[in-house]
């Protein structure tokens, strides 16, 4: 697939489950079915990414059964079988929604092979980790990559890396806080994303949790075509990390990109075609030609002859020559009275003459009563 063909990026979400299973399938599942009726009641296309671990190489031995340090305590937590994780997988394609996971090891990249996930997320922690980048490019599958707090040089290597290989690339900006406030959003991150690196969708991966709506339509104006938040349930089992998501947030959040698809629709490199309804508005406020007194048949109209013998003035009738036209050179077919209406009747012209210019004036402005 070339470089270029990012499609499966466009207008993509991912819903990161994490571990928020808590590796219990059954909650796990509850999650997947929650999200996967928001998903195709908003219409939108969406991933449920969940998180590989394998805490046989992932964790030294000396460690394993360590419950002091957290993120170890949480990996055997919720280490599932290979098993149990193909019951969440063929779930997630059960409700419509595309497969996906960040491997943080070696052995989990495999995991990825075995069950061909559709998309691999890299982990803004592991954007140097390049024995396990270079085992995430064997699989040549098109790929996430959040940048977090990775420097400028990180970026280009691994932009580098997979254009080299031709693996779809998407970089999401990401701030490393859980959650982030939203002084800390930095989106304009976006915009510079964008201009380093136009061959590559930019996203968004969110984790902050004051709304639901403010960032999505500014990261969409701002060029952010893929997004990312970690999702959860309420069902009282588990405290609700801050930065998750609940289904009704999601929907806010989905809602929101609509709402920012139409406010920003319209082409960026050329003049939007403007309405016809735009136009009658516009024309209903456009000044008429109106007569400063009695003028007979043959008058030539000049600049100077105009501003002598004719004034503008509003309403606009229909069939009334306005501020817009350049009558320069024309002349009166027929006399006019004072603070009559000069209309196409009293001149010759292509304002008269033309089939598509006459209908335009004879159908806009005031109908006299």
């Amino acid at each position: 697939m070339p470089i270029k063909e990012n499609q499966i990026f466009n207008d993509l979400f991912v819903l990161e489950m994490a571990n928020n299973h808590w590796g219990s399938v059954d909650r796990g599942i509850k999650i997947i079915n929650s999200y996967g009726r928001v998903v195709r009641e908003n219409g939108v296309r969406a991933a449920i990414k969940l998180q590989f671990r394998d805490p046989k190489t992932f964790i030294h031995n000396e460690y394993k059964n360590n419950d002091d340090i957290r993120y170890i305590n949480k990996t055997n937590q919720t280490f599932l079988s290979t098993k149990n994780l193909k019951k969440l997988i063929d779930q997630i394609k059960k409700v419509g929604a595309l497969t996906m996971s960040t491997p943080f090891d070696e052995k989990s990249v495999e995991t990825v092979e075995n069950f061909d996930l559709d998309l691999v997320k890299i982990a803004s922690a592991d954007i140097t980790d390049w024995p396990l980048i270079e085992k995430i490019g064997e699989l040549k599958k098109p790929t996430i990559v959040s940048t977090g707090g990775a420097q400028e040089i990180d970026l280009d290597n691994i932009v580098k890396f997979f254009a080299n290989r031709n693996i779809p690339l998407a970089l999401n900006h990401c701030i490393s806080l859980y959650p982030t406030e939203d002084s800390d959003l930095a989106l304009n991150q976006i915009t510079y994303l964008r201009d380093r690196y136009p061959k590559n969708t930019i996203g968004f991966s969110s984790h902050e949790y004051n709304d639901w709506s403010s960032s999505m339509l500014l990261s969409f104006a701002l060029g952010a075509r893929t997004w990312e938040r970690h999702i959860d349930i309420d069902d009282g089992d588990y405290q609700v990390s801050k930065y998750c998501s609940l289904p009704n947030q999601i929907d806010e959040w989905f809602k929101s990109y609509f709402k920012a698809k139409e406010m920003l629709e319209g082409p960026i490199d050329s003049r939007r075609s403007i309405s016809k309804k735009e136009r009658t508005y516009l024309d209903s406020l456009a000044r008429g030609i109106y007569a400063k007194r009695d003028i007979k048949k043959g008058y030539k109209f000049s600049k100077d002859s105009f501003q002598k013998d004719f004034y503008l003035s509003i309403p606009l009738n229909k069939g009334q020559i306005s501020c817009n036209e350049i009558i320069n050179d024309v002349k009166l077919t027929k006399g006019i009275k004072k603070d009559e209406i000069l209309s196409i009747f009293h001149i010759d012209g292509p304002y008269s003459t033309d089939k598509r210019l006459r209908k335009k004036i004879e159908n806009r402005g005031y109908k006299k009563k």
